[in-house]
């Protein structure tokens, strides 16, 4: 009998073994036809993808009027929070899109065109102000020469009107929008995050009863834990930065105006898009800004923009950052660094973006399994 039930147990391991063997041959063999239905699929569902994602970003506004609503002494607003803080986001986040592509935007896409058409002119007039330093200048530096030169010759080459204009922009603002370009997708969208936005509460009890349902207690608290620890992270990372993305180029903008650099629209905003970047997008979109000040408005202007924008930077990282973002992360300079260099590396500016939440997440999960293994040490 044991002989048998051996038998059994080899020939049904090599049948399963078969099995999976034909089940790998014949997904490897219609890999194009699965490829293209899972693409179908991501088409047909990717209303929904992003409704999640527009619902997540607008809970952290959501959420705080709605504390601010549900601590009100007038009923109708006490009752209706939820709705009320729902129906103020929407219509917060439309006027600011609103803003955004006809008051910025333009303004930006003008001042790019602007300094494309004549920066040729502009770099002439640098070159040309160079050459007249003194020869013990700096500036007049053999190095420094070359790099700037070979510089210029790197621009020459590129023909930045072919990338940039007024068509060219508004193609990739389209581009940007195309995830949602069809006016149905548009609407299952809107409609799909208010109907999350407004139902979380049960949407989250759903997926509670789901988990216990299906894993243990102690599994579940331990998830719902790691979730909500990360969710902390991820809100409170995004909100701040966004928020401070938005106070640095404002700031930048109206000290820009007050020297009188020119384009100083253009640098405020990308100062201050390039900010949500930790460490690095600050020192690239200053280094860019300085170059561009000393194309466009001589040298002198470009160290004093320098000193304005690094003395508001200083600011920002010391007082402003600290106050809107406060401890939350808790994760050194060195891990940030790495978060942002890995991100960019495999992900691109998403990934230099997230990169941070992220590893932060991903600390947490060490060190809590390094007690774990600490404290059953100690118990053995």
């Amino acid at each position: 009998m044991k002989e048998v039930k051996k038998n059994l147990s080899k020939w049904m391991y090599w049948f399963l073994l078969g099995v999976a063997i034909i089940l790998v041959y014949k997904f490897l063999d219609n890999f194009v036809a699965i490829k293209d239905f899972i693409s179908n699929f991501i088409d047909v569902i990717k209303p929904f993808l992003l409704a999640i994602l527009f619902a997540y970003l607008l809970y952290i506004p959501s959420s705080r009027f709605e504390k601010i609503f549900s601590k009100s002494k007038n009923k109708f607003l006490k009752k209706r929070s939820r709705g009320i803080s729902v129906l103020l986001t929407y219509i917060l986040t439309i006027l600011l899109i609103i803003l955004l592509v006809n008051v910025i935007l333009p303004i930006v896409t003008e001042s790019v065109i602007e300094l494309v058409n004549n920066f040729q002119n502009y770099w002439d007039t640098a070159i040309a102000k160079l050459n007249a330093l003194p020869e013990d200048s700096i500036l007049k530096n053999e190095k420094v020469t070359e790099t700037l030169k070979s510089l210029g010759d790197s621009l020459q080459n590129i023909d930045l009107k072919k990338y940039i204009s007024t068509e060219k922009i508004t193609g990739y603002v389209k581009g940007v929008l195309g995830v949602a370009s069809g006016l149905f997708d548009v609407f299952v969208t809107i409609v799909v995050s208010v109907y999350l936005l407004l139902q979380r509460g049960k949407i989250f009890e759903f997926l509670n009863k789901l988990g216990r349902a299906i894993l243990k207690n102690s599994t579940c608290d331990k998830i719902s834990s790691y979730v909500e620890k990360a969710n902390d992270i991820f809100f409170r990372f995004i909100s701040s930065q966004l928020i401070d993305a938005v106070v640095v180029g404002v700031l930048v903008t109206i000290a820009m105006s007050i020297i009188g650099v020119r384009y100083a629209v253009l640098l405020g905003f990308m100062i201050g898009l390039f900010n949500i970047i930790p460490y690095f997008g600050a020192i690239v979109a200053v280094a860019i800004s300085v170059l561009i000040t000393a194309i466009t408005g001589g040298l002198s202007q470009a160290v004093i923009m320098a000193i304005v924008v690094i003395i508001l930077q200083q600011i920002d990282s010391n007082i402003i950052n600290p106050k809107i973002v406060g401890n939350s992360l808790q994760i050194s300079q060195i891990l940030v660094i790495f978060a942002v260099a890995v991100g960019g590396a495999y992900f691109g500016v998403l990934g230099m973006f997230l990169g941070v939440p992220i590893i932060a997440v991903l600390k947490l999960l060490i060190m809590d399994y390094i007690e774990f293994k600490n404290k059953k040490k100690t118990i053995i």
